[in-house]
């Protein structure tokens, strides 16, 4: 398997990691119990994580030839919380 595509999987599996840390944890330590400075540090981190998502999908959507409804399916994924780890499976090659 290329590189590229290696690293995009890992960037998928910790952006999604990262969204289910933020929901799961983070947010209520911030909501219930006041303790906000995990909101800040995953927060940050999930930020970017996305970032680097969206450019790796597009970055797939060229080098996989993908279609622009795959590529916006797999964008809109970013957005779910195990949306990343079913475009990994779905729409990346094993």
């Amino acid at each position: 398997m290329d590189n590229s595509i290696k690293a995009f999987k890992l960037i998928s599996i910790l952006e999604a990691i990262s969204f289910l840390v933020l929901l799961l944890i983070a947010m209520p330590l911030k909501y219930i119990w006041e303790m906000p400075e995990m909101v800040r540090i995953v927060g940050m981190a999930h930020g970017i994580l996305f970032v680097l998502y969206v450019m790796g999908a597009y970055w797939m959507y060229e080098k996989l030839n993908w279609s622009f409804k795959t590529l916006m399916i797999v964008v809109l994924c970013s957005i779910l919380p195990f949306g990343p780890f079913y475009a990994d499976k779905k729409y990346l090659p094993a």
